[in-house]
Protein backbone atom coordinates (compact mmCIF):
# COMPACT_ATOMS: atom_id res chain seq x y z
CA UNK A 1 0.00 0.00 0.00
CA UNK A 2 1.52 3.49 -1.26
CA UNK A 3 1.00 6.96 -0.27
CA UNK A 4 -1.76 7.38 -2.78
CA UNK A 5 -4.12 4.63 -1.42
CA UNK A 6 -5.38 7.22 1.58
CA UNK A 7 -5.50 10.18 -0.91
CA UNK A 8 -7.53 8.28 -3.45
CA UNK A 9 -9.62 6.98 -0.69
CA UNK A 10 -10.41 10.74 0.47
CA UNK A 11 -10.86 11.79 -2.99
CA UNK A 12 -13.66 8.54 -3.47
CA UNK A 13 -15.21 10.16 -0.29
CA UNK A 14 -15.46 13.62 -1.23
CA UNK A 15 -17.16 12.96 -4.87
CA UNK A 16 -19.79 10.67 -2.61
CA UNK A 17 -20.00 13.79 -0.37
CA UNK A 18 -20.71 16.20 -3.25
CA UNK A 19 -23.50 14.01 -4.93
CA UNK A 20 -24.96 13.61 -1.57
CA UNK A 21 -24.83 17.50 -1.13
CA UNK A 22 -25.81 18.03 -4.69
CA UNK A 23 -29.20 16.41 -4.27
CA UNK A 24 -30.12 17.26 -1.07
CA UNK A 25 -29.76 20.62 -1.08
CA UNK A 26 -31.20 20.62 -5.30
CA UNK A 27 -34.72 19.22 -3.53
CA UNK A 28 -34.10 20.82 -0.20
CA UNK A 29 -33.61 24.76 -2.32
CA UNK A 30 -36.76 26.89 -2.40
CA UNK A 31 -37.45 28.25 -5.77
CA UNK A 32 -38.54 31.55 -4.80
CA UNK A 33 -35.38 32.33 -3.03
CA UNK A 34 -33.26 31.01 -6.35
CA UNK A 35 -35.53 32.91 -8.00
CA UNK A 36 -34.94 36.12 -6.47
CA UNK A 37 -30.71 35.60 -6.68
CA UNK A 38 -31.20 35.01 -10.39
CA UNK A 39 -33.06 38.12 -10.65
CA UNK A 40 -30.06 39.83 -8.90
CA UNK A 41 -28.16 38.45 -11.94
CA UNK A 42 -26.76 35.42 -10.18
CA UNK A 43 -25.86 33.01 -13.43
CA UNK A 44 -25.64 29.95 -11.14
CA UNK A 45 -28.80 30.92 -9.91
CA UNK A 46 -30.43 31.23 -13.21
CA UNK A 47 -29.24 27.92 -14.69
CA UNK A 48 -30.28 25.85 -11.00
CA UNK A 49 -33.72 27.72 -11.61
CA UNK A 50 -34.08 26.12 -14.71
CA UNK A 51 -33.90 22.58 -13.38
CA UNK A 52 -35.93 23.18 -10.50
CA UNK A 53 -39.03 24.41 -13.04
CA UNK A 54 -38.75 21.85 -14.91
CA UNK A 55 -39.69 18.07 -13.39
CA UNK A 56 -38.06 16.01 -16.28
CA UNK A 57 -34.69 17.85 -16.23
CA UNK A 58 -35.01 17.79 -12.19
CA UNK A 59 -35.33 14.12 -12.26
CA UNK A 60 -32.43 13.74 -14.81
CA UNK A 61 -30.42 15.95 -12.22
CA UNK A 62 -31.34 13.55 -9.08
CA UNK A 63 -30.61 10.57 -10.68
CA UNK A 64 -27.24 11.68 -11.60
CA UNK A 65 -26.26 12.11 -8.03
CA UNK A 66 -28.03 8.66 -7.41
CA UNK A 67 -25.29 7.41 -9.83
CA UNK A 68 -22.30 8.90 -8.40
CA UNK A 69 -23.42 8.24 -4.93
CA UNK A 70 -23.39 4.68 -5.93
CA UNK A 71 -20.33 4.39 -8.11
CA UNK A 72 -18.46 6.54 -5.87
CA UNK A 73 -19.69 3.69 -2.75
CA UNK A 74 -18.68 0.76 -4.95
CA UNK A 75 -15.28 2.00 -6.52
CA UNK A 76 -14.25 2.83 -2.62
CA UNK A 77 -15.29 -0.18 -1.35
CA UNK A 78 -13.88 -2.63 -4.45
CA UNK A 79 -10.42 -0.26 -4.23
CA UNK A 80 -10.41 -0.31 -0.29
CA UNK A 81 -10.12 -3.60 -0.17
CA UNK A 82 -8.17 -4.44 -3.03
CA UNK A 83 -5.33 -2.44 -1.13
CA UNK A 84 -6.19 -1.51 2.38
CA UNK A 85 -8.07 -5.08 2.61
CA UNK A 86 -4.58 -6.96 1.30
CA UNK A 87 -2.60 -5.09 3.31
CA UNK A 88 -3.99 -5.42 5.98
CA UNK A 89 -5.12 -9.38 5.48
CA UNK A 90 -0.90 -9.62 4.41
CA UNK A 91 0.22 -8.02 7.92
CA UNK A 92 -2.61 -9.62 10.45
CA UNK A 93 -1.35 -12.48 8.79
CA UNK A 94 2.22 -12.15 9.49
CA UNK A 95 2.00 -10.95 13.44
CA UNK A 96 -0.75 -12.77 14.57
CA UNK A 97 -1.45 -16.43 14.52
CA UNK A 98 -4.00 -16.84 12.73
CA UNK A 99 -4.15 -18.88 9.66
CA UNK A 100 -3.78 -16.69 6.38
CA UNK A 101 -7.49 -17.55 5.20
CA UNK A 102 -9.15 -16.36 8.86
CA UNK A 103 -6.70 -13.59 8.72
CA UNK A 104 -7.84 -12.35 5.24
CA UNK A 105 -11.39 -12.51 6.48
CA UNK A 106 -10.72 -10.86 9.04
CA UNK A 107 -8.96 -7.73 7.43
CA UNK A 108 -12.12 -7.66 4.71
CA UNK A 109 -14.51 -7.24 7.86
CA UNK A 110 -12.33 -4.39 9.01
CA UNK A 111 -11.64 -2.45 6.61
CA UNK A 112 -15.62 -3.23 4.92
CA UNK A 113 -16.30 -1.34 8.43
CA UNK A 114 -14.00 1.07 8.45
CA UNK A 115 -14.67 2.49 5.21
CA UNK A 116 -18.75 2.32 5.62
CA UNK A 117 -18.49 3.98 8.72
CA UNK A 118 -16.06 6.82 7.55
CA UNK A 119 -18.38 7.00 4.13
CA UNK A 120 -21.54 7.08 6.27
CA UNK A 121 -20.06 9.97 8.48
CA UNK A 122 -17.68 11.88 6.22
CA UNK A 123 -19.49 11.02 3.12
CA UNK A 124 -23.40 11.00 4.00
CA UNK A 125 -24.32 13.16 7.14
CA UNK A 126 -22.08 15.71 7.42
CA UNK A 127 -22.86 16.94 3.42
CA UNK A 128 -26.45 16.04 4.50
CA UNK A 129 -26.68 18.02 7.12
CA UNK A 130 -24.66 21.29 5.25
CA UNK A 131 -27.10 20.70 2.66
CA UNK A 132 -30.63 20.81 4.34
CA UNK A 133 -29.13 23.90 6.54
CA UNK A 134 -27.71 25.80 3.55
CA UNK A 135 -29.74 24.50 0.39
CA UNK A 136 -29.20 27.06 -2.04
CA UNK A 137 -25.93 28.02 -1.89
CA UNK A 138 -24.68 24.42 -1.66
CA UNK A 139 -27.05 24.02 -4.82
CA UNK A 140 -25.05 26.83 -6.97
CA UNK A 141 -21.35 25.51 -5.94
CA UNK A 142 -22.40 22.01 -7.02
CA UNK A 143 -23.94 23.26 -10.43
CA UNK A 144 -20.96 22.96 -12.20
CA UNK A 145 -20.02 19.21 -11.00
CA UNK A 146 -23.35 18.11 -11.99
CA UNK A 147 -23.46 19.40 -15.15
CA UNK A 148 -20.46 17.43 -16.07
CA UNK A 149 -22.01 14.81 -14.65
CA UNK A 150 -25.02 14.81 -16.28
CA UNK A 151 -23.01 14.92 -19.31
CA UNK A 152 -21.23 11.69 -18.47
CA UNK A 153 -24.07 10.11 -17.10
CA UNK A 154 -26.51 10.67 -19.82
CA UNK A 155 -26.42 7.07 -21.08
CA UNK A 156 -26.97 5.81 -17.93
CA UNK A 157 -29.66 7.60 -16.39
CA UNK A 158 -31.78 7.24 -20.16
CA UNK A 159 -31.12 3.27 -19.56
CA UNK A 160 -32.02 3.24 -15.30
CA UNK A 161 -35.08 6.01 -15.78
CA UNK A 162 -36.32 3.71 -18.96
CA UNK A 163 -36.08 0.57 -16.70
CA UNK A 164 -37.39 1.56 -13.39
CA UNK A 165 -40.34 3.55 -15.18
CA UNK A 166 -41.00 -0.03 -16.85
CA UNK A 167 -41.02 -1.52 -13.72
CA UNK A 168 -43.78 1.25 -12.25
CA UNK A 169 -45.89 0.64 -15.55
CA UNK A 170 -45.86 -2.90 -14.51
CA UNK A 171 -46.60 -2.82 -11.02
CA UNK A 172 -49.57 -0.31 -11.89
CA UNK A 173 -47.46 2.99 -11.02
CA UNK A 174 -47.46 6.24 -12.33
CA UNK A 175 -43.91 6.56 -13.80
CA UNK A 176 -44.14 10.42 -13.60
CA UNK A 177 -42.25 11.67 -10.88
CA UNK A 178 -41.82 15.47 -9.29
CA UNK A 179 -39.88 16.42 -6.59
CA UNK A 180 -41.41 20.03 -6.23
CA UNK A 181 -42.29 20.78 -2.71
CA UNK A 182 -46.27 20.21 -2.66
CA UNK A 183 -47.60 20.74 0.97
CA UNK A 184 -51.11 20.25 2.11
CA UNK A 185 -52.57 22.67 4.94
CA UNK A 186 -51.95 20.31 7.76
CA UNK A 187 -48.11 20.51 6.86
CA UNK A 188 -48.04 23.90 6.19
CA UNK A 189 -49.48 24.34 9.30
CA UNK A 190 -46.91 22.04 10.94
CA UNK A 191 -44.50 24.08 9.35
CA UNK A 192 -45.47 27.24 10.51
CA UNK A 193 -45.50 25.80 14.44
CA UNK A 194 -41.84 24.72 13.84
CA UNK A 195 -40.92 28.18 12.25
CA UNK A 196 -42.48 29.62 15.30
CA UNK A 197 -40.05 27.11 18.09
CA UNK A 198 -37.49 27.58 15.81
CA UNK A 199 -37.56 31.44 16.45
CA UNK A 200 -37.81 32.31 12.77
CA UNK A 201 -41.59 33.47 13.53
CA UNK A 202 -43.33 35.66 16.18
CA UNK A 203 -46.01 34.02 18.47
CA UNK A 204 -48.35 36.91 16.54
CA UNK A 205 -47.14 36.29 13.31
CA UNK A 206 -47.41 32.53 13.58
CA UNK A 207 -50.96 33.20 15.13
CA UNK A 208 -52.15 35.42 11.92
CA UNK A 209 -50.29 32.80 9.25
CA UNK A 210 -52.24 30.01 10.79
CA UNK A 211 -55.23 32.07 10.95
CA UNK A 212 -55.33 32.87 7.22
CA UNK A 213 -54.58 28.64 6.28
CA UNK A 214 -58.12 28.27 8.41
CA UNK A 215 -60.08 30.57 6.29
CA UNK A 216 -60.92 27.83 3.68
CA UNK A 217 -62.00 25.56 6.28
CA UNK A 218 -63.82 27.69 8.53
CA UNK A 219 -67.88 28.30 7.86
CA UNK A 220 -68.96 31.75 7.88
CA UNK A 221 -71.31 31.13 10.73
CA UNK A 222 -68.37 30.94 13.24
CA UNK A 223 -67.79 34.56 13.19
CA UNK A 224 -71.47 35.75 12.71
CA UNK A 225 -73.51 37.73 14.99
CA UNK A 226 -76.50 35.01 15.85
CA UNK A 227 -79.69 36.57 15.13
CA UNK A 228 -80.81 37.39 18.42
CA UNK A 229 -78.10 39.48 18.92
CA UNK A 230 -78.64 41.80 15.59
CA UNK A 231 -79.65 44.75 16.31
CA UNK A 232 -82.44 46.02 13.31
CA UNK A 233 -84.09 49.15 12.74
CA UNK A 234 -87.93 48.35 12.46
CA UNK A 235 -88.96 51.37 9.27
CA UNK A 236 -92.89 51.36 10.17
CA UNK A 237 -92.04 52.88 13.22
CA UNK A 238 -92.01 56.69 13.74
CA UNK A 239 -88.79 58.48 12.50
CA UNK A 240 -88.27 60.36 15.63
CA UNK A 241 -87.85 56.75 17.24
CA UNK A 242 -85.84 55.59 14.82
CA UNK A 243 -83.19 58.67 15.08
CA UNK A 244 -83.23 58.41 18.84
CA UNK A 245 -82.49 54.33 18.20
CA UNK A 246 -79.58 55.48 16.08
CA UNK A 247 -78.45 57.91 18.42
CA UNK A 248 -78.34 55.30 21.42
CA UNK A 249 -76.72 52.63 19.21
CA UNK A 250 -73.34 51.89 19.72
CA UNK A 251 -72.54 50.57 15.95
CA UNK A 252 -72.67 52.46 13.01
CA UNK A 253 -74.13 49.86 10.38
CA UNK A 254 -77.98 48.65 11.18
CA UNK A 255 -79.71 46.19 9.81
CA UNK A 256 -83.00 47.73 8.65
CA UNK A 257 -86.72 45.60 8.11
CA UNK A 258 -90.20 45.86 7.79
CA UNK A 259 -92.23 44.49 10.73
CA UNK A 260 -90.13 41.24 11.13
CA UNK A 261 -86.44 40.90 11.20
CA UNK A 262 -86.94 38.30 9.23
CA UNK A 263 -87.47 40.19 6.30
CA UNK A 264 -84.53 42.43 6.55
CA UNK A 265 -84.42 45.61 3.31
CA UNK A 266 -81.25 46.28 3.23
CA UNK A 267 -78.60 48.17 6.12
CA UNK A 268 -78.44 51.78 7.51
CA UNK A 269 -75.18 54.01 7.74
CA UNK A 270 -75.14 56.37 10.65
CA UNK A 271 -72.67 58.49 8.86
CA UNK A 272 -75.97 58.63 5.54
CA UNK A 273 -78.59 60.09 7.85
CA UNK A 274 -75.58 62.39 9.72
CA UNK A 275 -75.31 63.71 6.11
CA UNK A 276 -78.58 64.11 5.17
CA UNK A 277 -79.15 65.85 8.44
CA UNK A 278 -75.72 68.13 8.21
CA UNK A 279 -77.41 69.82 4.56
CA UNK A 280 -79.70 70.95 5.78
CA UNK A 281 -83.08 69.54 4.46
CA UNK A 282 -85.89 68.10 6.58
CA UNK A 283 -85.52 64.50 6.91
CA UNK A 284 -88.98 62.70 6.19
CA UNK A 285 -88.11 58.80 5.44
CA UNK A 286 -85.26 56.69 6.13
CA UNK A 287 -86.01 54.79 3.04
CA UNK A 288 -84.11 56.80 0.68
CA UNK A 289 -80.80 56.10 2.79
CA UNK A 290 -81.22 52.53 2.99
CA UNK A 291 -78.31 50.04 1.14
CA UNK A 292 -78.49 47.30 -0.43
CA UNK A 293 -77.52 44.12 1.75
CA UNK A 294 -75.80 40.97 0.67
CA UNK A 295 -77.05 37.91 1.36
CA UNK A 296 -75.26 34.46 1.52
CA UNK A 297 -75.68 30.96 2.69
CA UNK A 298 -74.20 30.23 6.22
CA UNK A 299 -72.92 27.24 5.02
CA UNK A 300 -69.90 29.45 2.69
CA UNK A 301 -66.58 29.00 3.91
CA UNK A 302 -64.80 32.59 5.00
CA UNK A 303 -62.20 32.51 2.50
CA UNK A 304 -65.29 32.44 -0.36
CA UNK A 305 -67.54 34.57 1.91
CA UNK A 306 -64.68 37.37 1.78
CA UNK A 307 -64.13 37.12 -2.11
CA UNK A 308 -67.89 37.48 -2.32
CA UNK A 309 -68.08 40.76 -0.22
CA UNK A 310 -64.97 42.25 -2.24
CA UNK A 311 -66.24 41.58 -5.65
CA UNK A 312 -69.63 43.41 -4.61
CA UNK A 313 -68.16 45.49 -2.62
CA UNK A 314 -69.97 44.90 0.81
CA UNK A 315 -69.13 45.83 3.96
CA UNK A 316 -72.13 43.56 5.96
CA UNK A 317 -73.68 40.63 4.80
CA UNK A 318 -76.68 38.62 6.06
CA UNK A 319 -76.86 35.15 6.34
CA UNK A 320 -79.68 32.45 5.69
CA UNK A 321 -79.67 28.70 6.59
CA UNK A 322 -80.52 25.60 3.98
CA UNK A 323 -84.56 27.02 4.52
CA UNK A 324 -83.89 30.66 3.40
CA UNK A 325 -84.63 31.93 6.89
CA UNK A 326 -82.01 34.75 8.40
CA UNK A 327 -79.32 32.99 10.38
CA UNK A 328 -76.85 35.88 11.62
CA UNK A 329 -75.10 38.54 10.12
CA UNK A 330 -71.45 39.01 8.74
CA UNK A 331 -69.35 42.38 8.64
CA UNK A 332 -65.87 42.65 6.73
CA UNK A 333 -64.47 43.44 10.09
CA UNK A 334 -65.54 40.37 11.54
CA UNK A 335 -63.40 38.72 8.94
CA UNK A 336 -60.20 41.07 9.59
CA UNK A 337 -60.70 40.62 13.36
CA UNK A 338 -60.53 36.41 12.49
CA UNK A 339 -56.99 37.53 11.07
CA UNK A 340 -55.69 40.49 12.50
CA UNK A 341 -56.68 40.50 16.47
CA UNK A 342 -59.39 42.10 17.78
CA UNK A 343 -60.75 45.37 15.98
CA UNK A 344 -63.47 48.31 17.55
CA UNK A 345 -65.89 50.20 15.12
CA UNK A 346 -65.30 54.02 15.55
CA UNK A 347 -67.73 54.18 18.38
CA UNK A 348 -68.44 50.00 19.50
CA UNK A 349 -66.39 47.88 21.98
CA UNK A 350 -66.39 44.39 20.97
CA UNK A 351 -66.28 41.71 23.09
CA UNK A 352 -63.10 39.63 23.28
CA UNK A 353 -63.54 36.14 22.32
CA UNK A 354 -60.29 34.37 24.35
CA UNK A 355 -59.94 32.14 27.09
CA UNK A 356 -59.16 34.20 30.31
CA UNK A 357 -57.60 32.49 33.09
CA UNK A 358 -58.90 33.35 36.71
CA UNK A 359 -57.48 33.93 40.32
CA UNK A 360 -58.64 30.06 41.51
CA UNK A 361 -56.72 28.56 38.45
CA UNK A 362 -59.74 27.49 36.40
CA UNK A 363 -60.34 28.99 32.91
CA UNK A 364 -63.46 30.94 31.39
CA UNK A 365 -64.14 30.61 27.92
CA UNK A 366 -67.26 32.10 25.78
CA UNK A 367 -69.76 29.80 24.36
CA UNK A 368 -69.58 31.23 20.70
CA UNK A 369 -65.39 30.38 20.75
CA UNK A 370 -64.73 28.52 17.69
CA UNK A 371 -64.06 25.00 18.53
CA UNK A 372 -60.99 24.89 16.46
CA UNK A 373 -59.48 27.66 18.67
CA UNK A 374 -60.90 25.72 21.39
CA UNK A 375 -58.57 22.51 21.11
CA UNK A 376 -55.84 24.43 19.78
CA UNK A 377 -56.00 26.24 23.36
CA UNK A 378 -56.20 22.92 25.11
CA UNK A 379 -53.30 21.13 23.34
CA UNK A 380 -51.30 24.51 24.24
CA UNK A 381 -52.10 24.15 27.82
CA UNK A 382 -52.11 20.33 27.62
CA UNK A 383 -55.05 19.89 29.17
CA UNK A 384 -57.12 16.88 26.65
CA UNK A 385 -57.25 16.10 23.55
CA UNK A 386 -60.99 16.60 22.23
CA UNK A 387 -62.83 14.63 19.71
CA UNK A 388 -64.25 17.39 17.85
CA UNK A 389 -67.95 16.23 16.89
CA UNK A 390 -70.52 18.12 14.83
CA UNK A 391 -70.43 21.74 16.18
CA UNK A 392 -68.57 24.28 15.34
CA UNK A 393 -68.31 26.38 19.08
CA UNK A 394 -67.89 25.29 22.51
CA UNK A 395 -71.45 26.07 23.28
CA UNK A 396 -72.61 23.46 20.41
CA UNK A 397 -70.01 20.98 21.67
CA UNK A 398 -71.41 21.09 25.13
CA UNK A 399 -75.09 21.15 24.00
CA UNK A 400 -74.26 17.56 21.91
CA UNK A 401 -73.01 15.98 25.30
CA UNK A 402 -75.43 17.85 27.63
CA UNK A 403 -78.17 16.35 24.87
CA UNK A 404 -80.82 19.17 26.48
CA UNK A 405 -80.76 22.83 26.70
CA UNK A 406 -78.81 23.59 30.21
CA UNK A 407 -81.00 25.29 32.95
CA UNK A 408 -79.52 27.84 34.98
CA UNK A 409 -76.01 26.54 36.37
CA UNK A 410 -75.17 23.06 35.22
CA UNK A 411 -71.47 21.05 34.98
CA UNK A 412 -70.16 18.13 32.72
CA UNK A 413 -67.29 16.09 33.58
CA UNK A 414 -66.11 14.98 30.21
CA UNK A 415 -61.93 14.30 29.14
CA UNK A 416 -60.61 14.39 32.40
CA UNK A 417 -62.12 18.25 32.60
CA UNK A 418 -65.03 19.81 34.84
CA UNK A 419 -67.45 22.31 32.57
CA UNK A 420 -69.16 24.08 34.60
CA UNK A 421 -71.95 26.71 32.41
CA UNK A 422 -71.36 30.11 34.04
CA UNK A 423 -73.66 32.26 32.23
CA UNK A 424 -76.81 31.80 29.85
CA UNK A 425 -78.19 34.42 27.30
CA UNK A 426 -81.87 33.01 27.33
CA UNK A 427 -81.18 29.81 26.23
CA UNK A 428 -77.31 30.38 24.35
CA UNK A 429 -74.57 29.43 26.61
CA UNK A 430 -73.02 32.74 27.38
CA UNK A 431 -69.96 31.32 29.14
CA UNK A 432 -68.11 28.17 30.74
CA UNK A 433 -65.72 28.06 33.44
CA UNK A 434 -63.23 24.71 33.10
CA UNK A 435 -61.21 22.92 35.60
CA UNK A 436 -58.99 20.23 35.08
CA UNK A 437 -60.45 17.20 37.55
CA UNK A 438 -58.51 14.96 39.81
CA UNK A 439 -58.37 11.03 38.95
CA UNK A 440 -60.79 10.54 42.03
CA UNK A 441 -63.46 13.44 40.36
CA UNK A 442 -63.53 11.60 36.85
CA UNK A 443 -66.16 10.25 35.17
CA UNK A 444 -69.02 11.18 32.59
CA UNK A 445 -71.85 12.41 34.70
CA UNK A 446 -73.65 15.48 33.96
Amino acid sequence: MTLATPLIVVFLILVNALYVAAEFALVGARATRVEQLALEGNRLAAAVLQILRDTQRLDHYIAACQIGITLSSLILGAFGQATIGIALGVLLDTHTGLEPLSAHALAATITLVFLTATQVVLGELIPKTIALQYPVGTALYTYWPLRWSLTLFAPFIRLLNGSGALILRRLGVSADSSHRHIHAPEEIDLLIRESRDGGLLEDRESERLREALQLGRHRVRQLMVPRRRIVGLDLSAPLDELLERLDASPYTRLLVHEGSLDDPIGYLHVKDVAIAIAAGGRLEDLRALVRPLLTLPSSLTIDRALGQMRERRARIAILVDEYGDLEGLLSLEDIIRELLGELSDEFKSNPVLKPVRLSDGRWRLPGRLPLDEVIDWAANQGLSDWERGEAETLAGWLLERLDAIPEGRCSLKSDGLLFEIERLDGAAIESVLIDRLQPAEEGADA
